[in-house]
């Protein structure tokens, strides 16, 4: 009997503490329904005039991005103008500082020239690294920007040109596979050299260009693939290197007791397989600053027969800088040319961060001279090869020189297509 009513008096006064609890619960929420009311709709009630400036900041920004009213656009820009410079030595790390696109991911930002990272170097034959090429090449080009980007010797910024100019990141290559990674640097060079350039209907006709860094020299032959695809044509290749990178790889066990069909393809042979595949025009490529040791006189036969001319680092020492431009432009013609510049090209004393070092080769400043002397190709396409940080020096010679070649090809590209000389 006492239990039930014990029980019975429990049961009464939960019945009368429910609407209490409930009374207690809807009370917070409501307050937090009003309070955050009137904190998105009248700040001032909320906070009082003196908060009403940080308040009204805030819906103004949000009213730049969702109706992009007069007043909203106006704080916008004043913003823009307070805060929207870097230092050389501030901001995140892209190519010039230079607008950062996922390229690859975002198939409606449209542009005229994509600088796209290749970090790949698994196909190398002596030291690797070279995956860390793009990185150090972005830190060391720093110094370039739209504000600081006036070239003197062309009269134009590349950065201000009219031109669309992205940093569209780094292709993420299999560093496991090199066939994989092959048939992604295809794909993706494909993908990218297909889209429609960002001045499209003014005027100006063609695909976008693309500028990659490497890498190993192997990146090469992805883009000459994407190219020869997009341009309908063999490409001529001008190809700075100490190296022909035109070596027959082994075709059997018989050639080489490990062979392997994946194990064919290497920085060494690249153009050989580029070749094969009819992606380079006959008769109108050329090497520049060759000066390694070879085999033995096959190689410049095969050479030979794969379309190339050689002109030697040390000719510059007997025609010069416009000697060595003028046998260029004399075997080029006016097709459409790939450059490809590998930075072993220039001497190991003044770029020592690369994988195959050759001594006698070219100063920074007979490169930067040669690169400029050819102004008027009509290069498609470009990369820089073979940087690797890991053998560069305190300095970051190697990237800096590196960094300059990209300059001084995006100058001549921005005086292809560019609609403005203004710095």
């Amino acid at each position: 009997m006492l239990m039930a009513n014990t029980q019975g008096r429990l049961g009464l006064h939960r019945s009368r503490l429910a609407p209490l609890l409930l009374l207690l619960t809807t009370i917070p929420l409501s307050l937090f329904i009003v309070i955050g009311t009137l904190y998105v709709v009248q700040p001032e009630v909320l906070w009082g005039p003196q908060h009403r400036s940080a308040a009204g900041a805030l819906l103004t920004q949000h009213d730049a991005v969702e109706n992009k009213s007069p007043k909203a656009v106006g704080r916008k820009a004043e913003l823009e103008r307070l805060w929207g410079i870097q230092w050389s030595y501030s901001g995140i790390s892209t190519f010039a500082h230079l607008k950062h696109v996922s390229c690859l991911t975002e198939p409606d930002t449209p542009f005229d020239i994509g600088i796209i990272g290749a970090p790949f170097d698994t196909a190398v034959s002596y030291r690797t690294g070279a995956r860390f090429g793009p990185r150090a090449i972005r830190t060391a080009s720093a110094r370039q920007s739209r504000s600081r980007g006036w070239n003197p010797r062309a009269h134009i910024n590349p950065y201000k040109s009219g031109l669309t100019v992205l940093d569209c990141g780094d292709i993420p290559l299999m560093p496991l596979d090199n066939g994989v990674a092959l048939r992604q640097m295809t794909q993706a060079m494909t993908e990218l050299g297909s889209r429609p350039s960002a001045r499209r209907g003014t005027g100006q006709q063609g695909p976008p260009r693309l500028l990659t860094l490497g890498g190993d020299h192997s990146v090469a032959l992805g883009a000459l693939r994407a190219l020869r695809q997009i341009h309908g044509q063999p490409l001529t290749v001008v190809h700075f290197d100490a190296h022909l990178d035109t070596w027959i790889p082994p075709a059997s066990a018989e050639q080489f007791p490990w062979f392997s069909e994946q194990g064919r393809f290497n920085h060494g042979d690249v153009f050989t397989f580029a070749w094969d595949e009819g992606l380079i025009a006959n008769g109108s490529s050329v090497h520049v600053g060759l000066r390694t040791r070879l085999s033995g006189p096959e190689d410049n036969d095969d050479d030979a027969r794969q379309g190339f001319a050689q002109i030697g680092a040390d000719e510059v020492d007997s025609i010069g800088v416009e000697g060595i431009v003028d046998k260029v432009k004399a075997r080029v013609g006016h097709g459409p040319v790939y450059l490809s510049f590998d930075i072993d090209v220039v001497d190991p004393g003044l770029a020592p961060g690369t994988g195959t070092p050759e001594v006698g080769g070219f100063t920074s400043r007979e490169v930067i001279r040669m690169l400029r002397g050819l102004e008027g190709l009509d290069v498609v396409g470009a990369d820089i090869v073979e940087v690797n940080p890991a053998y560069d020096g305190p300095g970051e010679q190697t990237a800096l020189v590196a960094a300059q070649v990209a300059f001084e090809i995006l100058t001549n590209w921005a005086k292809a297509g560019g609609s403005s000389k203004e710095g």
